[in-house]
């Protein structure tokens, strides 16, 4: 791999880190620090996402337009800002829900724009026959951060309180932006106007990219639910400790490093159609394993089936990254990728608010198996499309699609 990649990498690396350790610290800055309930968690779910729903399809018409270097500079910058001031309000006894909720939305619009130009960014560093490596290693960066960034997020938490611990995640955005700046490729934005319907019709007219982004959609919507119940089912219902609580979600990451290290082998051997079928296939069951999270030696169930799920998740999302990346001409990949944003991850917020709403009138527990069924559902589309099981990226409706 190239230098630019491996500069791209370490940028990458910091800021999942960060991330982790937010992803953690946030929801208990409100639910520890701010004593905020159900509801409250919710829209503060929902903040953390808006960005997607509300600029995920502009951020391709930018990200095509422009060189997206630049953007993903920017959007770090942002981002370290706007979670700077969340310790600075709590040293000096400043700080609300409503800040929260303001430096969850900025976070995620700077998200929304770095996310869709850094997945375009990296056919620009890396050849086409390198991307599912390339995906791989992303993945592999991910579930590291995964594995460590929550259980030192949580120990950071225990020892410094949570809203010093999201001093950790401000730093990592500064650091990404300063290597990202150093990164040098080969961009050709078109620099004039460009269509926003044309990223919609290319991805709905797609039949694999539209069910990849429908299916998608279902799926992050039942994540907005997820992120309520895990802090209300694991710290409050069951009596976690911030330590241990990061722990647990850190079980996943083992499973997701290994899932990253495997990835690129099996989609070799299976092809990438076999792969995103056979991953889907297994969440279904696993999904159900983690319903059964309990106290006792039932708590242990939930980083088991979490560490598992991640394990063929990774595989999917590098066998289904990988395809897109591969089969999409550059001009239009902004966009393309813009547009699966919007749709999986604009329904995250969406999910945040019902499940707030639902936390309100169901049990924790409840709660916990609605997310759970919900999201294994959201990968029948996969098992049940007989389209997927044959797919590989040699298709002629693949080379076709990369000479459009």
């Amino acid at each position: 791999m190239p230098p630019a990649f491996r500069r791209y990498v370490a940028a990458d690396g910091f800021s999942q880190f960060g991330t982790q350790v937010t992803r953690v610290a946030l929801p208990l800055v409100a639910l520890l620090v701010l004593d905020a309930g159900p509801l409250e968690l919710g829209l503060l779910g929902a903040a953390e996402m808006i960005g997607f729903l509300l600029f995920g399809l502009p951020a391709g018409v930018w990200v095509d337009r422009l060189r997206r270097k630049p953007i993903l500079v920017t959007a770090d910058l942002l981002r370290a800002v706007s979670l700077a001031s969340v310790p600075i309000a709590a040293l000096f006894d400043a700080l609300t829900l409503a800040q929260l909720y303001a430096v969850a939305v900025i976070v995620s619009i700077g998200t929304a724009f770095f996310d869709v130009a850094h997945l375009s960014f990296l056919p620009s560093i890396v050849t086409k026959e390198q991307l599912p490596k390339g995906m791989g290693t992303l993945e592999s960066v991910r579930s590291l951060s995964v594995l460590f960034g929550p259980g030192f997020g949580g120990w950071l938490v225990q020892v410094l309180t949570a809203p010093i611990a999201i001093v950790v995640d401000a730093v990592s955005y500064l650091i990404s932006a300063t290597l990202l700046a150093t990164v040098k490729a080969e961009e050709t934005p078109s620099g004039g106007r460009v269509s926003l319907m044309e990223g919609l019709r290319y991805v709905l007219g797609h039949p694999i990219l539209r069910l990849i982004g429908l299916a998608g959609a279902m799926n992050m919507f039942f994540n907005g639910i997820w992120a309520i119940v895990r802090p209300l089912y694991l710290v409050d219902e069951l009596g976690v400790s911030a330590a241990g609580y990061g722990l647990m979600i850190s079980g996943a990451g083992a499973g997701g490093l290994l899932g990253a290290l495997l990835a690129s082998r099996v989609i070799d051997r299976f092809g990438h159609g076999p792969t995103m079928y056979g991953a889907a296939a297994l969440m279904l069951p696993l999904f159900v394993l983690v319903a059964f999270t309990g106290p006792g030696w039932r708590l242990a169930l939930y980083p088991i089936g979490m560490g598992l799920i991640f394990l063929v998740a990774v595989m999917h999302n590098v066998a289904q990254g990988s395809y897109r990346q591969a089969i999409c001409p550059e001009a239009l990949r902004g966009r393309m990728n813009a547009c699966l944003r919007f749709l999986m991850w604009g329904s995250l917020p969406l999910g945040g608010v019902v499940g707030g709403l639902l936390g309100e009138v169901v049990t924790v527990h409840q709660l916990l198996w609605i997310a759970c069924l919900g999201t294994a559902a959201a990968h029948l589309p996969f098992v049940l499309a007989p389209a997927v099981r044959k797919l590989k990226i040699t298709d002629a409706d693949a080379k076709q699609d990369s000479r459009a």
